[in-house]
């Protein structure tokens, strides 16, 4: 029996989720809010077909930008739409910031299912309003989630558990106001490392606010474009490696998906090159040796434990197959579910479909 074979026999469908209501919660107060409303659409298409159609009653509830919570007939508009709702088209809103009411339809859901990326959707927020409600939702909790999103606190538990990372460095926005201040942390960086380096804010994803630097010039405006964006920030080693991502499943149990491999045409992966059709392609398993995907997949539940994430999380990986070198780069405890999205894509190839997926998900919510 093959890798595939094996996991695919491990996931039955579940059978305890009968006549469930699953609130899928979107949007939110992001710079990945786009992103999160074309996952929404993944997944509640993905609930309603098939034999989900008998085990749940799916409720999209949407968050707009300026954290008002809308019930199902504004959250279809957005799906339909596919981008964020101007204020103006929402009754009352132009003038409400904030969380003001919820939607009366949130008293009807057993399960929470948040597809929210970034801040305020996968750092411990959305996740402590559903510990409070006391209701069980899929993916991390608050502390796991809060560490997945925090990159420097995620390396620091990576570090803790012996986990192979490129060299870094921590800087704070504050250390970098003052010209004599920046003038001294550039020195400690191009002492302590090699360009080019990966500038990063260190709470967001999506390759949002990061920019490859090659010369002290790129590295100044690489620091002050991340501070725009958090004011924790990840000087990172740049290395000439490949790009691998491996999908993990489950609670109690976790299983790990086959390894799969990003191409991209751009100088590297961001933003752009992430959600462009043509710039990326995915390579679904990708072609490495047995023994390192066997590696891959074994430091990636490694990751998850190391930081507690549960649920689901990609964690990805750069691998230097001429020096046979692995490195852990990230985790992401809420993968993004478009089209395009590695995270189900693996799955797929590991021989579990997104109707399943989602439904295994939402069984992991109840364990």
């Amino acid at each position: 029996m093959n890798y595939q074979d094996s996991i695919k026999s491990q996931l039955e469908a579940p059978k305890h989720c009968l006549n469930k209501s699953i609130g899928v919660v979107f949007g939110g107060i992001s710079g990945e809010h786009d992103v999160s409303i074309k996952s929404a659409l993944t997944v509640i298409n993905a609930l309603n077909i098939g034999a989900n159609k008998d085990l749940f009653k799916v409720l999209p509830i949407y968050i707009d930008i300026q954290g008002q919570w809308w019930g199902q007939d504004i959250a279809e508009k957005a799906l339909k739409k596919g981008s964020k709702l101007e204020l103006d088209s929402l009754p009352g809103s132009s003038k409400e910031i904030g969380l003001k009411s919820f939607p009366i339809e949130i008293k009807n859901v057993d399960i929470w299912y948040p597809v929210l990326h970034g801040p305020n959707g996968e750092d411990g927020t959305i996740q402590g309003l559903f510990t409070l409600m006391n209701k069980p939702f899929v993916g991390s909790g608050v502390l796991s989630s809060a560490l997945g999103m925090d990159k420097l606190a995620m390396k620091a538990a990576f570090k803790e558990a012996g986990l192979s990372q490129v060299p870094y460095k921590g800087i704070s926005t504050k250390d970098i106001r003052e010209e004599k201040s920046l003038e001294e942390i550039i020195k400690r960086i191009e002492c302590e490392l090699e360009y080019p380096y990966f500038v990063k804010p260190a709470n967001l994803g999506s390759s949002v606010g990061i920019s490859k630097v090659k010369n002290k010039i790129e590295l100044i405006n690489g620091l002050k474009k991340a501070s725009e964006y958090d004011n924790r920030l990840v000087v990172e080693q740049g290395v000439l490696a490949r790009e691998l991502e491996c999908g993990v499943l489950g609670k109690s149990k976790m299983r790990a998906s086959v390894v799969g491999e990003i191409s991209f045409t751009g100088e590297w992966y961001d933003y752009e090159t992430k959600y462009s059709e043509g710039t990326s392609q995915p390579i679904i398993p990708a072609i490495i040796s047995e023994s390192v995907a066997e590696i891959v997949r074994k430091q990636s539940i490694k990751a998850c434990n190391a930081i507690g994430a549960e649920g689901m999380a990609r964690v990805d990986f750069f691998y230097d197959d001429k020096e046979d070198r692995l490195w852990i780069n990230e985790i992401n405890t809420l993968p993004g579910f478009t089209e395009q999205s590695m995270y189900p894509l693996l799955w797929e190839a590991t021989g579990v479909p997104l109707e399943k997926l989602v439904a295994n998900l939402v069984s992991t919510a109840q364990e």
